[in-house]
């Protein structure tokens, strides 16, 4: 198309409805261009190229039509810009700016407010809708949800769910990817930055901070850095400077997850190959809210397949409450445990019902990396001028097989550093560490490994072939479910993200995340676990310490209590 030919010349065209990877839909017309020849202007993200072809990007006409479409826009759109949480940060505002808009010709009608704040994760705004159909996209083709639909013709026209329900009633999975395409502030986050504040602000509440591996990957670029620049001590020190009592890492529980997660697997194994037992399997990761409750809205015939691990970040909620509590010499309900993630949906887990096996609430609020990015600001923090600084211990310490939690294939390439080496007695055979298969954009990736010298107690498993898959983005994710159930495919294992490129392409990460973005985030990650000593989750000293002071044995009652979890079929609309 024409966009593409122009962003190959180095020539910047402005679209609002375009996303790139999908098919353009050509419905904002902020992107025409002049053809010579044609009689009328053309949308450049549908217009196809040809040979001799004489495009005109800048020209008086050109300029006038886009900024026309744009005055329309602000005639309807109540904008609110002073208030809105995408001041600055709207691209609607950018292109008014760029366009040279400082007045308002046309005075319409405004479309009329109705906010939707019926999810934990998301919060709608109709009067700020463009109706760009971004949201629809991400939706229905990204996601393959469909809780989002143009209704109606015209200025009546509504982007939201059927029926002009609430997202909390129809089949949303609050995973974010919405609010991260949409161009203005007609959905976002719900914000937990006030009431972190004020937890901070209480001397009878110990507060301690968790940070997903994802966001140490794109923080930095709400300060201007590049997309892919690692800040994992700056992060430290900004999360001190903020006033949290102790800052850790989510990878702890994430290398904890693995020693779980991984000791199922082999179980679910054991019992099928060696004793014959009827079990469910694949058995599918767990570490992912909107793929649980993907599965429990539109896949509940494969809920016994899901791993009954927590997620890192629910596990690290019940040990910080458990373990390190004791530790401390404080009660449960005196901490309060604040999460770091790069996904809108942890809000969403953070409070179902079933995280409270520390006695209270496991986690108590869930910031997105754009959220903290907000407070860092607020406090007047020099973010990029931040020194180096260290995460505390015990609940700190991790591998380099947690970081790649962040990244498609992360999980199941964490699992088989763990799960091989306890099977063979022998490291994974790959070079480094890094499965090159699991890796990368694709959506749907498939490795077979054929054990060879298992050790006594696995040797039921010689010359057994297990088969895996990795999926990221749910509509992927539909497509391997569909293929296990037909008989197509038959795996072991298989790891889902719901975000396109896994956590690191999340709901709540730096907004506008492109593929580019993506791969220099994920190298970002790559690089990081290159750079730790420890590689592999079971070599981790904290987590063998966590065992033999308090946990025991994984997948012993302890363990089931705290870090184990069950879930439900949901109804579908």
């Amino acid at each position: 198309m024409v966009l593409d030919a122009a962003k190959k010349a180095g020539i910047a065209i402005p679209t609002l409805c375009f996303l790139e990877g999908f098919e353009p839909q050509g419905a904002c017309r902020v992107c025409m261009v002049e053809v010579e020849g044609a009689k009328s202007l053309a949308a450049a993200c549908s217009f196809p190229v040809g040979e001799g072809m004489k495009i005109h990007t800048s020209t008086k006409r050109v300029r006038e039509a886009r900024r026309t479409v744009v005055e329309l826009l602000l005639s309807e759109h109540d904008g609110n810009c002073q208030t809105c949480e995408r001041n600055e940060d709207c691209e609607l505002q950018r292109l008014a700016y760029e366009l040279g808009i400082r007045t308002l010709r046309y005075e319409g009608e405004k479309t009329r407010a109705m906010i939707d704040d019926s999810t934990r994760a998301l919060v709608r705004d109709n009067s700020k809708c463009i109706k760009c159909r971004r949201c629809v996209t991400a939706c229905t083709q990204v996601q393959g949800v469909g809780a989002l639909f143009p209704q109606n013709r015209g200025f009546a026209t509504v982007i939201g769910p059927a029926f002009t329900l609430g997202l909390a009633d129809v089949s949303c999975v609050q995973c974010g990817q919405c609010a991260a395409v949409c161009p203005v502030g007609a959905i976002v986050e719900n914000s937990h930055i006030e009431r972190v504040w004020a937890a901070l602000e209480d001397p009878s509440k110990t507060v301690v901070v968790q940070t997903a591996p994802a966001v140490r990957a794109a923080l930095g670029e709400c300060f201007g850095l590049p997309a892919g620049t690692l800040v994992t001590g700056k992060m430290y020190a900004a999360l001190r400077r903020l006033g949290f009592d102790n800052i850790f890492d989510t990878n702890f529980t994430a290398d904890l997850t693995i020693i779980e997660e991984g000791m199922e697997l082999l179980s679910r194994l054991k019992s099928a190959i060696k004793e014959g037992k009827q079990v469910a399997l694949p058995q599918f990761t767990s570490c992912s809210p909107g793929w649980i409750k993907y599965v429990e809205t539109f896949y509940p015939e494969f809920l016994l397949n899901l791993s009954t691990c927590k997620s890192p970040q629910q596990m690290f909620g019940a040990v910080a409450k458990t373990y390190w509590a004791a530790k401390v010499g404080k009660k449960p309900e005196d901490i309060y445990v604040v999460s770091i993630m790069p996904c809108t949906a942890k809000k969403f887990e953070a409070d179902r019902p079933e995280m409270d096996s520390s006695g209270v609430r496991d986690v108590d609020a869930v910031l997105t990396t754009r959220e903290l990015a907000r407070m860092i600001k607020q406090a007047g923090i020099n973010f990029v001028g931040l020194p180096d600084e260290e995460v505390d211990q015990i609940l700190g310490v991790s591998s380099g097989a947690a970081d790649i939690f962040a990244n498609t294939g992360g999980v199941m390439e964490a699992a088989l550093r763990t799960a091989y080496e306890i099977i063979t007695g022998r490291e994974l055979p790959f070079d480094g560490l890094h499965i090159n298969q699991l890796a990368g954009l694709t959506g749907v990736k498939e490795l077979s490994l054929t054990i060879t010298g298992a050790v006594p107690e696995w040797s039921f498993l010689e010359g057994a072939t297990v088969n895996l898959a990795v999926a990221h983005g749910l509509a992927n994710a539909r497509t391997v479910l569909e293929a296990i159930k037909s008989g197509a495919k038959s795996y072991h294992f298989v790891e889902v993200m719901t975000c396109p490129g896994g956590c690191i392409g999340g709901g709540g990460q730096p907004r506008l995340t492109t593929n580019e973005k993506r791969k220099s985030r994920i190298g970002a990650i790559y690089k990081e676990d290159r750079s730790k000593k420890l590689r592999k989750s079971h070599d981790n000293p904290k987590i063998k310490q966590i065992y033999a002071e308090f946990l025991n044995v994984p997948l012993g009652e302890k363990s089931h209590h705290l870090l184990h979890t069950s879930y439900c079929k949901r109804e579908k609309i």
